[in-house]
């Protein structure tokens, strides 16, 4: 057996033969050397026959190479590994009987069964092959613990399809992606890389076929997106790829989407599209091999597409002929080569021969039509990691209105295992990414979330602003949007979720934001973070109870009947003491000369009788009684009748102006489960319903286990007695207080919530039963709404995610910091103790206060009505005494005239007497500065 070295020697001594026998003259060196060929396809991949066939070819136009070519096609299903293994055993049998022993395999079996069946004869038989089929190291099954002997004639190159689909790892890793779908047509393997690709990478992926049809493929992407991926992989053709980007809705091109197409195509990307931008990866020849690759699309018709793979499988033929050719001509192939049939082999009798493929296939020197070869050396293995070296270019390519208007080359990749992206334009490649942006569903509950149009997102809040901070800490935007139903997420009788709850079930949603409690049955079907607020619990909110105020309200105290009997008992004693003084014989006016010397002397007339039932009712008092017994006697009566009056009317007041502001019949949950006036509810689907639905809930469960109990025939007497009880043991508090919900109806919004209390009133009416947050805001920005009552079922606060997303972890981390920076207490303080939130609510009226002045003003206006009274008679008075008590002057003819009594009489009616003299009925002065003699002023 010939060393390695041995075989160098002798291929340099062999080729330098070769240079000295061609300068020889008339001397024909070119002797053709025969080599056999069993050659394995795959059903569908004609681009490996025709290249083979090419290469063929080309070995016949070139005389000079010396080498002849006798190949046997043998063909099979990728699934069908048994009529394969049948067709290869009978060809090889055959092919043994006509003495064309194959001096290699050449495999071009893509992956799967078939791909293996190859694999498992030419272990097995010993046959030297050169296979194309996909997989690194690891993948080829049959070929996997080799003895080392046989790894240096079964050797399998990575076709470019397998080397390309590489370049989604290294572009994961440059723009560090999350989240990523895979599609890939049949021109693409990947069953192999389900698990290979991304591995070791951070990154949720989806590898899949892609869809049929456009239909399919649309809703396989809307599936995509679902499943929060917003990064899509397109390995195909162009046809396929041009597909893909057709069927995707016009909203999957925004800024938090990005594109990626990698072909083996040369053509350039168009698609049916309004406006995107794609990046778009396809190999390019090297520039050493463009001359050759224009040779034999030419000279040799190699024109089939894709070219980079027709040139892959055109160099590797001729690379495999070569080398056996080279082989045979040094003579190290073995002499007495061992050929089994299939039906010889039992498992034990595999040829032991030994044949350096490997060794002469690497060193072969032809030039390469695409780009070279390179080969797992060293510690590296030749199997997975032989393949073309080729370099696929990245470029941007903007697509407007059906058509590509530009395309900006951004870098190279080069083909390899885990090989680094060459960028070039940074800038530009930053913009390819996908701005991570996440779906946030929310229902509208002030203050956490309030409906604002001005706002950047069209909300604004306590959340909000939580969100936000948390955004800037982890670096990511979002869209915000309400749930149809309003609702945070409560199960049904059949298990399924509604509001918020589903949407982060369905993948619809990233994040659940607003003042959502967390619950145990939401714990088992999404994930909370750590919480963002104080333990929140369940409180009653009812109309605040009011006491309508009235200036006039200390008439009130009286019924109207009653002030009309007051009035008729004045007028009436009035009347009756004016007739007492004006018959009796002992009063005043019927016997002047009797009280002549009395310092008081009063007439009762018929007005100063009502002044004096009047002030009888005063602290002043009435003044001088009448005289006569009969007068005295009604005197008396009116003021024990006024005195009984006044004492009611002061004591009903006080009770009236303090009984109105006692009025508290509810204070706590017990006292709304014990009456019956005032009904109550939560909102429909919310937590506090589910708190009160199943506080029922146990109890009739509790109840069923005593009945069950007491009802045991299985216990002993002694056992039963001890659970005969008058008594029910088991509370029923929240079993009727449920009963009671579900009669009085629950409201489905919070707005329809308060809209009900507030149609109430403090004692008939209805009582909302919520979150303390909701309702505490209720009642921070209104005036007639109150909070009643402790918290109870106290929960805290906390951002939703989908299970198992990796969110939960970054929001917790961001939540903490927030919480040390005391970031969460400055957003608690803007939006629940700002003045600008508020309302400006009038003091209410405490039992501690005094009377208000809208309830005693009254009489002030009183006064100010009796001072407007008393300035009109005062003007009346003064009027009428102008008019009627005017003086005349006149002189002493005219005087003369009225000499007589009757005629006296009339003068004093028409004239009066000044100190300046007479003035007549018109207000002339009849007296001159010096009157003459016969002047007089008269007097009467």
């Amino acid at each position: 057996m010939m060393t390695i070295h041995q075989k160098v020697k002798l291929k340099i001594i062999f080729k330098f033969i070769l240079i000295f026998l061609s300068f020889i003259p008339g001397l024909n060196c070119q002797t053709s050397q025969n080599i056999n060929i069993l050659f394995i396809n795959e059903v569908g991949n004609d681009i490996a026959q025709k290249a083979f066939e090419v290469a063929i070819g080309y070995i016949k136009k070139n005389p000079n190479l010396g080498l002849s070519v006798e190949y046997t096609l043998v063909e099979g299903n990728r699934t069908d590994s048994k009529g394969l293994l049948e067709s290869i055993c009978t060809t090889y049998a055959a092919n043994l009987q006509d003495n064309k022993k194959p001096h290699v395999i050449f495999d071009t079996t893509k992956t799967g069964v078939s791909s293996e069946t190859v694999k498992s004869i030419s272990a097995a038989l010993g046959i030297p092959t050169i296979s194309a089929s996909y997989g690194q190291d690891g993948d080829l099954r049959q070929w996997r613990e080799l003895p080392e002997k046989k790894k240096a004639f079964l050797l399998q190159v990575n076709p470019p399809a397998d080397l390309l689909t590489e370049v989604v790892r290294s572009i994961v890793i440059y723009m560090n992606i999350t989240n990523a779908a895979i599609l890939y047509d049949d021109s693409f393997v990947v069953d192999h890389k389900y698990k290979a690709l991304l591995q070791n990478i951070p990154t949720r992926h989806v590898i899949t076929a892609v869809a049929p049809n456009k239909q399919a493929i649309s809703e396989q992407i809307t599936k995509l997106r679902n499943l929060d991926i917003n990064n899509y992989f397109i390995l195909g053709k162009i046809e396929s790829v041009k597909l893909v980007l057709e069927s995707a809705k016009k909203e999957y091109f925004e800024r938090n989407f990005a594109w990626h197409a990698i072909t083996q195509a040369k053509q350039d990307l168009t698609a049916n599209i309004e406006n995107a931008t794609v990046m778009f990866i396809r190999p390019s020849p090297d520039g050493k091999s463009k001359d050759r690759l224009g040779t034999m699309r030419t000279t040799y018709n190699l024109k089939y597409e894709p070219e980079i793979e027709s040139a892959f499988y055109f160099d590797l033929a001729l690379r495999t002929f070569l080398s056996v050719k080279q082989i045979l001509q040094v003579g190290a192939w073995p002499p007495n080569m061992k050929y089994l049939t299939c039906d010889e082999f039992d498992g034990t009798n595999s040829p032991d021969h030994t044949i350096d493929l490997k060794s002469y296939f690497v060193e072969s020197t032809e030039l390469p039509t695409y780009a070279p070869f390179e080969f797992g050396k060293g510690n590296v293995p030749f199997n997975g990691y032989s393949f073309m070296k080729f370099e696929a270019d990245i470029n941007a390519v903007t697509i407007r209105g059906g058509a590509s208007v530009s395309t900006k080359l951004l870098g190279t990749w080069t083909a390899g295992l885990n090989n680094e992206l060459k960028i070039a334009a940074v800038e530009e490649m930053k913009n390819m990414t996908a701005d991570i942006v996440y779906r946030v569903y929310t229902v509208v509950q002030p203050p956490f979330i309030i409906r604002d149009e001005s706002a950047p997102k069209g909300f604004r809040g306590y959340c909000i602003d939580l969100i936000d901070a948390i955004a800037e800490i982890v670096k990511f935007d979002y869209e915000i949007k309400e749930v149809e139903d309003q609702k945070f997420g409560s199960m049904n009788e059949k298990g399924e979720w509604n509001g918020v709850v589903r949407k982060l079930i369905d993948k619809q949603a990233d994040i659940g934001l607003g003042s959502m409690s967390v619950m145990a049955e939401r714990e088992t079907v999404i994930d909370f973070t750590v919480p963002y607020y104080d333990l929140v619990g369940i409180t009653i909110m009812m109309v605040l109870p009011s006491s309508p105020s009235s200036l006039f309200k200390f008439l009130t105290v009286l019924e109207t009947n009653v002030w009309l009997c007051i009035l008729a008992a004045y007028f009436f004693t009035s009347f009756l003491m004016w007739i007492f003084d004006r018959y009796s014989p002992y009063s005043y006016q019927n016997n002047r000369e009797k009280y002549v010397d009395d310092d008081e002397k009063r007439e009762f007339t018929l007005k100063e009788c009502l002044w004096f039932c009047m002030t009888s009712l005063t602290p002043q008092g009435g003044g001088e009684a009448p005289k006569n017994l009969s007068g005295r006697l009604v005197a008396a009566t009116w003021w024990l009748f006024g005195f009984i009056i006044i004492a009611s009317y002061t004591a009903n007041l006080a009770a009236f102006l303090t009984v109105s502001r006692l009025d508290t019949p509810i204070e706590s949950l017990d006292d709304l489960a014990k009456q019956y006036k005032v009904l109550y509810a939560p909102i429909n689907g919310s937590s506090a319903m589910t708190y009160f639905e199943r506080m029922a809930d146990i109890e009739r469960r509790f109840y069923e286990i005593w009945k069950d109990m007491s009802l045991n025939d299985s216990l002993s007497p002694v056992e039963r007695s001890k659970l005969a009880v008058w008594d029910y043991p088991v509370s029923d508090k929240y079993t009727k207080m449920w009963q009671a919900m579900r009669e009085a109806g629950l409201p489905n919004t919070l707005e329809e919530a308060v809209a009900r209390v507030r149609n109430s009133t403090s004692s008939a009416g209805f009582a909302f039963l919520g979150d303390a947050t909701d309702i505490r805001y209720q009642v921070l920005t209104s005036c007639d709404l109150q909070m009643v009552g402790e918290e109870f079922s106290r929960k805290p606060y906390a951002l939703a995610v989908q299970q198992g997303s990796p969110l939960k972890d970054q929001f917790n981390n961001a939540i903490l910091q927030l919480l040390n920076k005391r970031q969460l207490e400055k957003f608690k303080e803007r939006w629940w103790k700002k003045d600008d939130i508020s309302a400006k609510c009038e003091k209410p009226e405490d039992q501690s206060d005094g009377i208000s002045i809208q309830n005693i003003g009254g009489v002030f206006i009183v006064i100010f009505v009796g001072i407007g009274m008393a300035c009109i008679t005062l003007a009346f008075e003064f009027w009428y005494y102008k008019l009627r008590k005017t003086p005349k002057i006149i002189s002493n003819d005219e005087y003369n005239k009225f000499s007589k009594p009757g005629d006296m009489a009339t003068m004093k009616n028409n004239i009066s007497f000044g100190s300046g003299g007479l003035i007549d009925p018109s207000g002339n002065n009849l007296k001159s500065r010096n009157p003459p003699a016969n002047n007089f002023r008269a007097r009467f």
